[in-house]
């Protein structure tokens, strides 16, 4: 190799040392360093709260960035697919979430976290004791243990503060679901920022929802909808649909899905209702802010 060529490959190593270092001890620089980069934060701005149902085909997962930065994840999809949509909207270098959601141990719905529980550094895990045998749900436990994050159990009126006057709200469930079917435990939470809301049901079925009509009333008025069961004929009753009043709705659900979701007649009632409705199915992942006055689609 010659001189000049040995000159140029000194200068690239220091080049990268010199980055490197100052992205290890400069901390106001580092932001910077990452835009220039290309792995600034590409999804919500400071101040404003920031939902992405993200497009993991048959399944549920769900990511918001709080107004303060706070990253919570509403369950993982089936597989390692929630880990692209996640990098889209966290960027490349950010390897930590705040608080992840399990809303119930359905492989649709938990698949993907034994994934991001290998990627990321997580804070909070809040989940239910319903069980279920499945190697999937055995492996989350595992992983769960292994993660060393602090496990909380849901339970109705439990808030959780996510900076700048934001917050989510456990509504359900009230008691130790462990031996209720899998989608009835389903953990119920309702995000909350000014005078904005979004309201998320995991899986729960009718007569959860009616449930909560009788328990929670006029609280359920949400903004923004996320459809039960990926818009199943099993949820999203009249009743629950007509208290929760939402101008916006989102179903996650898998393009040309085996199941047949989302089923017209849940389709239809949005419809009538007037909710204007958007589905990771025709839509990829979808994405929704406040500025805690206004919810607008993005």
């Amino acid at each position: 190799m010659n001189e000049q060529k040995m000159l140029w490959l000194r200068g690239g190593i220091l080049a990268v040392l010199l980055l490197f270092a100052a992205m290890v001890y400069l901390p106001e620089e580092r932001g910077a360093l990452l835009g220039q980069l290309g792995a600034a934060d590409p999804f919500c701005e400071e101040g404003l709260l920031c939902i992405a149902y993200l497009d993991v085909g048959q399944g549920d997962a769900s990511f918001i960035e709080s107004p303060t930065g706070v990253q919570v994840l509403i369950d993982g999809g089936p597989n390692e697919s929630v880990l692209r949509e996640l990098s889209a909207v966290m960027g490349t270098f950010d390897r930590t979430i705040d608080i992840v959601v399990a809303t119930h141990p359905d492989a649709d719905h938990i698949g993907g976290l034994v994934d991001v529980l290998d990627r990321y550094q997580v804070s909070m895990i809040i989940m239910t004791e319903n069980e279920s045998d499945s190697a999937v749900a055995a492996r989350f436990l595992e992983r769960v243990t292994e993660e060393g994050a602090e496990i909380v159990y849901a339970r109705r009126g439990q808030v959780y503060k996510l900076g700048n006057g934001s917050q989510f709200e456990i509504l359900f469930p009230e008691t130790n679901p462990k031996d209720m079917e899998s989608n009835a435990s389903s953990i119920v939470l309702k995000l909350m920022y000014g005078t904005t809301s979004a309201l998320f049901t995991g899986d729960s079925p009718k007569r959860i929802e009616e449930y909560l009509v009788l328990a929670e009333g006029e609280h359920l008025k949400s903004d923004v909808l996320k459809v039960g069961h990926h818009g199943s004929r099993t949820s999203t009753s009249e009743l629950f649909l007509a208290e929760v009043d939402p101008e916006y709705a989102v179903i996650s659900a898998e393009k040309d899905s085996r199941y047949g979701h989302p089923h017209v007649e849940v389709t239809d009632l949005l419809f009538n209702y007037g909710v204007a409705t958007k589905s990771t199915a025709e839509d990829g992942s979808v994405y929704l802010v406040s500025d805690g006055s206004v919810v607008t689609f993005q």
